[in-house]
C-alpha cells in the first residue's frame, strides 16, 4: 500500500528535521570551519584544519599572544556541536511523534528512517570532521586537539540511550552510525594519549629552550597542564584507554568481572586503574626526559636546581589537584618518592659550597700553639684560606644570584640551610684566626663579618636583588 501525503502534510512531517538540517548547515558554515561540512578546532585563515599550536600552554594559557582567544573559540565550537547532538535527538523525537499521527503504523519506521537520514548524516559528518582534524593535529604533535574530543565523546555516550531509543526500529546501518562515531573518537583519543606520553619521553629539545636560571621547563608545565585537563574527563579518558584494550600495554590483567557484555564497556574501577597507570607513565617519561635535559648544564649545582624546581613543581601540582589521588591508585609511594628526589637535589646543590667551606673547614687546618710566633709558611696558609673563602663566596653568590627557585618556601628553606652551614663554618674559622697576627693588612683578608656572609646568601636565587 502506498501512502500519499499532501504538500501540507509533507511540510509538517519534515519541518522539524529541516530545522535540524538548517542548524547543522549554519554550524558547518560558521562554526567549525569557513567551509560547508568542514571542521577546524583552531582555524587560521587559508589553512583548513591547521592548529599551529606548538605547546599546550600557548593554546590554554596565552591570553595576549597570537593564539589569544583561540581556546575560547575551541570551547564555543565544541559546545555548538554538543548542542547540535542534543537538538537532533529532541527534534527527531518530535518528528516521530508527528509522523505517528499521519503515517500508517506499518510504514512509520521506514518513513522515519528515510526522513532523518540527511540530518543524521550531516551530524555524523561533522563528528568525523572533528575526528579527522584531531587525527591530523596529533600527527603534528598538537595534542591540545584531544581536549575537544573529550567533551564531545562524553556527551555522545551520555546521549546514546536516547539515540538508541529514538532510532529503534530503523535500519541497522542507521542505528550503527552513532556507535561508529563513538568508536572513532575513542580510537583517536587513545592514540592522542599514547602519542602524548611518547612525546613527553622523546622530546628532543635539549640544547635549545633550556631555562638559563634552572627554573621549570616548559615541557613540565605542559605535561602537568595536559594531565590536569584529564581530571574533568576521568571516566571518558579511562574508557578511551580501555576501549583499545591497553591493559596488555600497561600489564593490567583483564578481569571478566570488569567488563560487561559489551566489548567497549568497562567498570569504572578498571578504567580508573588504567588512567592512573597512564598518568604514572607520563610522569615517569617526564622524569626521564628531565634527567636527560639536566645534563645540558655544565654546572652540576645548576643541574640540581633545575631538577629540584621541576620535581617540586610536579609534586605541588599533583597535591593541589585530584591527580595525586589518581596516581595513588597504582603508585601509593609516588608522593614520598618525589619528596626524596627533591631532597636529593638539594643535597647535590649543597655540595657546590664545599669548595668554599673546605678552605676554612676545621679538619683541614693545622693546630697552632697559643703565644708561639707564626712562621712565614703558616701566615701564608692563613692568607690563602681567607682568600680562597672570599673568592669562592663572591663567585658563587654572583653566579647563583641569577638562578631561580620560584617556590618561596623552598627558596627560603635552601637559603637558610646553606646560610647555617656557611656561617657556622666561617664563624669558627674567624674566631680562631681573626685575631692572629698573620698579616699587616687584616682588612685585605678579613673582608666579611659573619652577618654579612648570611646577608649575601639571603640574596641567592633573586635576580631582582
Amino acid at each position: 500500500m502506498r501512502v500519499f501525503l499532501s504538500p501540507l502534510c509533507v511540510v509538517l512531517v519534515t519541518g522539524t528535521i529541516r530545522k535540524a538540517q538548517n542548524l547543522l548547515k549554519q554550524y558547518s558554515q560558521h562554526g567549525l570551519d569557513g567551509k560547508k561540512g568542514g571542521s577546524n578546532l583552531i582555524p587560521l585563515e587559508g589553512h583548513e584544519h591547521d592548529f599551529r599550536v606548538k605547546h599546550l600552554s600557548e593554546a590554554l594559557n596565552d591570553k595576549h599572544g597570537p593564539l589569544a582567544g583561540r581556546d575560547d573559540t575551541l570551547d564555543v565550537e565544541t559546545d555548538a556541536y554538543i548542542h547540535c547532538v542534543s537538538a537532533f535527538v529532541r527534534l527527531a523525537q518530535s518528528e516521530y511523534q508527528l509522523l505517528m499521527d499521519v503515517i500508517p503504523e506499518h510504514h512509520q519506521k521506514k518513513t522515519f528512517d528515510s526522513l532523518i537520514q540527511d540530518a543524521l548524516d550531516g551530524l555524523m559528518l561533522e563528528g568525523e570532521n572533528i575526528v579527522s582534524a584531531a587525527r591530523k593535529a596529533i600527527i603534528r604533535h598538537d595534542f591540545s586537539a584531544v581536549l575537544t574530543v573529550f567533551p564531545i565523546l562524553r556527551h555522545l555516550k551520555q546521549t546514546k540511550p536516547e539515540f538508541d531509543q529514538v532510532l529503534q526500529g530503523t535500519a541497522a546501518s542507521t542505528k550503527n552510525k552513532l556507535p561508529g562515531l563513538i568508536t572513532s573518537m575513542e580510537t583517536v583519543g587513545a592514540k592522542a594519549l599514547e602519542d602524548f606520553a611518547d612525546n613527553i619521553k622523546n622530546d628532543p629539545d635539549k640544547e635549545y629552550n633550556m631555562p638559563k636560571d634552572g627554573t621549570v621547563h616548559e615541557l613540565t608545565s605542559n605535561a602537568i597542564l595536559f594531565l590536569q585537563q584529564l581530571l574533568d574527563f576521568q571516566e571518558t579518558a579511562g574508557a578511551m584507554l580501555a576501549s583499545q584494550v591497553l591493559g596488555d600495554t600497561y600489564n593490567i590483567p583483564l578481569d571478566p568481572r570488569e567488563t560487561s557484555s559489551s566489548a567497549t564497556s568497562y567498570s569504572s574501577e578498571f578504567s580508573k586503574r588504567l588512567l592512573s597507570t597512564y598518568i604514572c607513565k607520563v610522569l615517569g617519561n617526564l622524569q626521564l626526559n628531565l634527567l636527560s635535559k639536566s645534563k645540558v648544564y655544565e654546572d652540576p649545582a645548576l643541574s640540581a636546581i633545575f631538577l629540584h624546581n621541576n620535581y617540586n613543581y610536579i609534586l605541588k601540582a599533583l597535591e593541589k589537584s585530584e591527580l595525586i589521588q589518581l596516581v595513588a591508585v597504582t603508585q601509593k609511594t609516588a608522593e614520598r618518592s618525589y619528596r626524596e628526589h627533591i631532597e636529593q637535589q638539594i643535597q647535590t646543590y649543597q655540595r657546590s659550597w664545599l669548595k668554599v667551606t673546605d678552605y676554612i673547614a676545621e679538619k683541614n687546618l693545622p693546630v697552632f700553639q697559643p703565644g708561639v710566633k707564626l712562621r712565614d709558611k703558616e701566615r701564608q696558609m692563613i692568607k690563602e684560606r681567607f682568600k680562597g673563602f672570599n673568592d669562592g663566596l663572591e663567585e658563587l653568590c654572583k653566579i647563583q644570584k641569577a638562578w631561580a627557585i620560584p617556590d618561596m618556601e623552598q627558596r627560603d628553606k635552601i637559603r637558610q640551610a646553606q646560610k647555617n652551614i656557611v656561617r657556622e663554618t666561617y664563624g669558627a674559622f674567624l674566631h680562631r684566626y681573626g685575631s692572629v697576627p698573620f698579616t699587616k693588612n687584616p682588612e685585605k683578608y678579613i673582608k666579611y663579618r659573619v652577618e654579612q656572609v648570611g646577608d649575601m646568601i639571603d640574596r641567592l636565587f633573586d635576580t631582582s636583588a
